[in-house]
């Protein structure tokens, strides 16, 4: 039985047009990352068409998106698909439904956004800090791995490509008010 609950959430979250899709594969023809999703992007507009609330919320497609829009500019209907995958992110997110093969991603992606919210940009030093703290990635690297993450870590910060300190944009009020519309 199709979840409508779950088909009106999704579009309610900005994804009005998804009834439009005819499957015709181009957004999933031209994805980059395909090759890695358990479901292309027209199969979880399908199952989203479909109130498969379940099998969408659980798939490995929806984290593995990486909101390139290479789906969006070729979609002949103009369906925001990229919208769709973010739409469906946050809603997974509430619904605490994240399969266990991407249990990282959500943490690098609320590390990435925490950056931005407090700097108005990415600083790389502190998402990377942040999503270590929360995931603790150096317990399964061995003390050579470390080592050269090291002089990696080193190389670049000393040719500039890596700030210490972050780097604020003027006006991070905007950004701060363009979070909390978002959250409406």
């Amino acid at each position: 039985m199709p979840d409508s609950a779950f088909q009106n959430l999704v579009q309610n979250a900005g994804a009005d047009k998804i009834f439009l899709c005819f499957q015709c594969r181009k957004c999933s023809s031209g994805c980059p990352l395909g090759f890695a999703m358990d479901y292309l992007p027209d199969a979880i507009l399908r199952m989203v068409c479909l109130g498969m609330k379940d099998r969408v919320l659980n798939s490995d497609t929806i984290w593995l998106c990486a909101s390139c829009e290479t789906c969006t500019t070729r979609c002949p209907n103009e369906i925001d698909i990229a919208g769709v995958m973010d739409a469906l992110r946050h809603i997974s997110v509430a619904e605490g439904k994240i399969s266990p093969a991407v249990k990282n991603i959500p943490k690098l992606h609320e590390a990435f956004l925490g950056s931005i919210r407090a700097n108005g940009r990415v600083h790389e030093v502190g998402m990377i800090t942040s999503y270590s703290l929360k995931t603790n990635p150096f317990s399964k690297i061995t003390n050579g791995e470390l080592i050269d993450q090291a002089r990696l870590g080193w190389d670049m910060l000393r040719r500039g490509k890596l700030n210490i300190r972050p780097h604020k944009i003027r006006n991070t009020e905007e950004v701060k008010k363009a979070f909390a519309k978002s959250k409406k």
